[in-house]
Formats: structure tokens, C-alpha cells, sequence
């Protein structure tokens, strides 16, 4: 049998054949156990006679729903009664607005830690609106293969604003900025849930659903009321925190599928895999498999990002060339590996593995990866 034979078109925790292994920066895998969930009650939520997506978000089993998802979410992370779970819309990219909108209006000063094309939107945004935006620092000189560790932060800063991990380049904040004056606030987005995180420093956190969470459309806002309360008075309603706060995130129409989506895949972290320090250990597992291979291939894949810097939820690297680059993709695609493509800012390879990506996958990877430099080396 050959290593496509072998591997085309690869079946995995009783999925039917025809699935592949997804690697995607995201939208990307979600665990197969609630896909199948869905699947199931797609034509009858919850005794309804009707799908989820058909339900009116005022129903009391939706906003039921909604709550316990809040819940969930509340207790895989273990915040306390002076954080709020928002359910909003727009992705990280209406996030970059709002914040400096809500907390650093009129000039007002904040700072920004630059680690790659996101954290860059980010400030470039706060501009926009108007904000006294400052690099406090930035690993642009080396193309954001590393996280910073010098800052520059300014005295009077309403937050510092930094992204937890970068999926272009594929770093990550291993720990974060202790000792601060000025509030933390982080995008999370593609590392969310993947780990247990202290976030006694932050005021504010947000993440879009499509890499850990569920599917796109959903972004969530973890805040603290008090923190809420300091933002401008005046913003239209739907930029403004508070309008969320007080209505539970029901003051217009929600993304009420993806919500859905997403209260069973916290039900997955806390039931199937034990919550999330169980959650890290496997991801961890994956992560030190995949980057061993790239370490041990004598220079046939290079990791781009600096090793104290590495990213265990996007593991991006190179080939000897552009050419076989291409090559490793198109017969990667055949194998049943999809979305291995780096982020088309900068080419190369990345292997997004995600909490609900499998080991096996990880595993399926690395042998074509030697299979691959066997043959083209």
C-alpha cells in the first residue's frame, strides 16, 4: 500500500469516510462529537418541532440557552461575578474599533504591543478612532518571528493592548506583562480555550469563535462591568459595551446558532476532555510532536518563529523552496491533509492544530512530512 492509499480520504473517532484531517488557520476544525450533536438536532432543537436557527432569540429556551453557555464558559475559566460574557458579532476586527472607542476616546492615551498583522490592524485602528495609540513595543525588525520582552509602556495609558497569539507568524505569549498600571486587554482569538490563562491582570478580552469555539459569526467579549462602566458616554448603542451588559446580549438579533454551536463545545472541553488543563497537556502533546519533526529533519523544514516564541496552536514553517512548497501542498491535499497553506501574507507552510484537531492527524502530518523529504530531498 502506498502513503496516499494509505492515508486518502482518512477516517477518524467513527467519522464516515470522505472526511480529511483539517488543518485550517480557521474557520477550522470543531470536535466531531458536537458536529454530530448538531447534526442530530438540526430539525428539532430541544422538543421545538424546529431547528435552532429557526427559534426567535426572545423564545425562553434560547435565552436559557444563551445563559448557560455563559455559564459554561464562566466556569471552564473560573471568572467570578465581576466579569460579563458577551455574545456580539463583527470578529476581532469590530473589536479594534470598539476598545479605543469605549476607552480611549478624544486623544486619550494607550499602547499596543506589535507581534504581527493582527496586533498591527489593532493599532492602525485605534487611530482611526481617534486615539492617542503608541508601540510600546514591536518584533517587526525580525518580521514578528518572536514576542517582545523590553516594553515602553506609557505612564498615563488607559490599557495596553496585545494579541495572545499570532496565527500568521505563529507565535505566542508564553507569559504576559506582569505588574502593569494600565489595564490589560487581549485579543485571544486563536488561542482561546486552549489552555487555562490567569486573567487577574486583564479588563478585557475577545475572541472570534472560528478557530476554537465555533463557527464564524460569533465573537466573544469577556469584560469587567466595572471596566465597562469607565467607557464614553455617548457611543450609538451597538458600539457602546454597556448596551450588551444590560441586555445579555440580547438587545438586537445574536448569532444564536454559533452560541449554540459554542455551548457544546464548552460542554465538550468540561465532560469529554476534563477542562482546560487537560485541554493544554493535548495540545502540548501536538505541538512538541510536530515542532520534533520540523527540529529533526536537518534543515529541510525550518520553523519561522524563534523557539522560545513558538506558537502550540500554529506551527508555520518553510521548505528549500517556493517550488516545493507547492509541491508539499497539492500532495499533502491528496493525502487527505487540508490547510496547510500559510497565511497568504506570507507564504510558507502552517499547520493549524486547534483543540478539536486530532492527535491522529498530527501524526498522519508528520509521517508525510518524512515521507515527502524521502522523496524530494
Amino acid at each position: 500500500m502506498t502513503f496516499t492509499d494509505q492515508y486518502l480520504a482518512p477516517t477518524f473517532q467513527g467519522l464516515v469516510a470522505g472526511r480529511v484531517f483539517n488543518f485550517n488557520g480557521g474557520p477550522a476544525a470543531l470536535p466531531l462529537p458536537v458536529l454530530e450533536e448538531v447534526a442530530s438536532e438540526l430539525l428539532n432543537w430541544r422538543g421545538t418541532g424546529m431547528s435552532i436557527m429557526e427559534n426567535s432569540h426572545r423564545d425562553k429556551k434560547v435565552v436559557a440557552m444563551a445563559l448557560e453557555t455563559e455559564e459554561l464558559l464562566k466556569e471552564l475559566l473560573a471568572l467570578d461575578s465581576s466579569w460579563k460574557v458577551l455574545f456580539l458579532q463583527g470578529g476581532a476586527s469590530l473589536q479594534f474599533a470598539m476598545i479605543p472607542m469605549n476607552f480611549a476616546p478624544d486623544g486619550a492615551p494607550c499602547d499596543y504591543v506589535n507581534t504581527g498583522l493582527w496586533s498591527d490592524k489593532a493599532y492602525k485602528e485605534a487611530l482611526i478612532c481617534g486615539a492617542g495609540a503608541k508601540v510600546a513595543a514591536s518584533s517587526e525588525e525580525a518580521q514578528f518571528t518572536y514576542i517582545p520582552r523590553e516594553f515602553d509602556f506609557s505612564p498615563g495609558a488607559r490599557y495596553i493592548y496585545l494579541t495572545a497569539n499570532n496565527t500568521v507568524r505563529g507565535t505566542q505569549w508564553h507569559t504576559f506583562p506582569a505588574g502593569t498600571k494600565a489595564p490589560l486587554i487581549a485579543d485571544m482569538s486563536s488561542e482561546f480555550l486552549s489552555r487555562p490563562v490567569d486573567l487577574s491582570n486583564f479588563t478585557l478580552v475577545h475572541a472570534g469563535a472560528q478557530k476554537n469555539v465555533g463557527p464564524a459569526g460569533l465573537t466573544i467579549v469577556l469584560v469587567r462591568t466595572d471596566f465597562a462602566e469607565t467607557g464614553k458616554k455617548g457611543l450609538p448603542h451597538l458600539l457602546d459595551y454597556r448596551t450588551y451588559i444590560n441586555s445579555d446580549s440580547m438587545y438586537n438579533t445574536p448569532p444564536v446558532f454559533a452560541i449554540y454551536v459554542a455551548s457544546l463545545v464548552f460542554k465538550w472541553i468540561k465532560n469529554t476532555i476534563g477542562g482546560l488543563a487537560n485541554m493544554a497537556a493535548i495540545n502540548t502533546n501536538k505541538a512538541v510532536k510536530l515542532y520534533d519533526a520540523i527540529d529533526k529533519s536537518g534543515g529541510y523544514y525550518r520553523g519561522t518563529a524563534r523557539v522560545d516564541s513558538r506558537s502550540t496552536m500554529n506551527i508555520t514553517y518553510r521548505l528549500p523552496s517556493e517550488a516545493l512548497e507547492k509541491k508539499f501542498l497539492a500532495e499533502g491535499q491528496k493525502c487527505g491533509l487540508h490547510g496547510l497553506n500559510g497565511h497568504r501574507s506570507v507564504g510558507g507552510i502552517r499547520a493549524s492544530i486547534y483543540n478539536a484537531v486530532p492527535d491522529q492527524a498530527v501524526d498522519c502530518l508528520i509521517d508525510f512530512m518524512k515521507d515527502f523529504q524521502a522523496k524530494n530531498a
